[in-house]
């Protein structure tokens, strides 16, 4: 019993840290289950990937035009999570853009103001988003926006599991430092992350996957390299590039269909 409440209260914290919803208004879990938040992000993906897929379906349904129903999907999400990977795709920008010693790329990513790098890659990355999307078939979009953010979760999670934290514990954003995985965790984190794709992206398109591992390993190498490790900012941008690499690379072989 008390290992299912303790499981109860970690799936809690993920949805907590990773989302807006107000489950701190109902339930309180310890300061120590939020180490363990990123255990269960994949099943959060299902939530913010649902809640994609509905609003462009709902958006589509009422004949609002592609590219207007991928972008409220795309804001939903925003909303949803309080532009939470954002905020890292941002950061990881400025920091590794301006380049320079580790303590200097630290600095700046911890710093809360949104430097030229940042915004370029918001720009870049929604114009690349939205315009692939868009150019994708309906009915693969609605599948895409629901399996694509459960899988790339799971991806960027492994950061955790395989990567020193860059930084000391009283320096981080969140004061949060996450636990790396139990066994038990990770495969439940494969499942949640991975079930979706396999079950509804069609076979044709599974070699995409492998894109987003390859950004994570292209992500993780200069990581070490840079500041010897990962930070919070680092596990939303890639959670972001390696979702964007799976919806460029279903683009690319939808055009060879």
């Amino acid at each position: 019993m008390a290992q299912q409440t303790k499981t109860y209260h970690h799936i809690l914290a993920a949805f907590m840290l990773l989302t807006r919803l107000p489950l701190w208004r109902v339930v309180r879990v310890t300061d120590t289950a939020f180490r363990r938040a990123t255990d269960y992000w994949s099943l959060v993906g299902w939530l913010t990937a649902g809640t994609m897929v509905v609003i462009y379906w709902l958006s589509m349904l009422i004949g609002l035009p592609t590219i207007v129903a991928i972008i409220l999907a795309l804001l939903s999400r925003l909303i949803l999570t309080g532009a939470f990977h954002e905020d890292g795709l941002g950061d990881f920008f400025d920091g590794f853009g301006a380049g320079g010693s580790r303590e200097r790329i630290l600095r700046i990513m911890k710093d809360s103001h949104t430097g030229s790098y940042g915004i370029l890659a918001f720009v870049i990355y929604y114009a690349l988003a939205i315009h692939s999307l868009a150019a994708l078939p309906p009915n693969l979009t609605l599948i895409i926006l629901g399996v694509g953010d459960p899988f790339c979760k799971l991806v960027a999670s492994q950061l955790i599991n395989t990567t020193p934290y860059a930084r000391q514990v009283e320096e981080s954003k969140i004061e949060t430092v996450y636990k790396r995985m139990s066994i038990p965790t990770i495969i439940f984190s494969f499942a949640a992350g991975a079930f979706p794709l396999f079950l509804f992206l069609p076979m044709y398109y599974w070699p995409a996957i492998l894109i987003p591992v390859l950004i994570f390993v292209a992500l993780r190498q200069l990581m070490m390299r840079k500041i010897g490790g990962y930070t919070g900012d680092c596990c939303g941008a890639t959670f972001l590039l390696c979702e964007l690499g799976l919806w460029l690379g279903v683009l690319m072989m939808s055009r060879g269909q």
